[in-house]
């Protein structure tokens, strides 16, 4: 479920990137003032802008959908308090000294 969640996440990413490509630019703070393209008629405007909104509602529906779907549902552990798993292994056999 999680990869399909994903992929489609992806999809829909990639979709909204190229609508916002595509729209037409107004002259932002960047000074990259936009002349007409092709799709510069009004109907196309709105087509895109309405385009946007939808993608960007579901790609931040997706976003929730897969931090639900991969969030950690079990109690929450501390290391301080958990208790200890194993003991350190003892030595099985007598000490030898090492010669200098």
């Amino acid at each position: 479920m999680t990869i399909i969640v994903l992929v489609i996440h992806v999809l829909i990413a990639i979709a909204l990137t190229g609508v916002i490509l595509m729209q037409r630019s107004e002259g932002g703070a960047l000074g990259i003032g936009g002349g007409g393209g092709v799709m510069s008629s009004r109907g196309a405007g709105n087509l895109l802008s309405r385009s946007t909104a939808m993608l960007a509602v579901a790609f931040f529906a997706t976003s929730i959908l897969l931090a639900i779907l991969t969030g950690n549902h079990g109690e929450p552990e501390s290391i301080i308090t958990a208790p200890a798993t194993e003991a350190p292994a003892e030595p099985s056999g007598p000490v030898v000294p090492l010669a200098d």
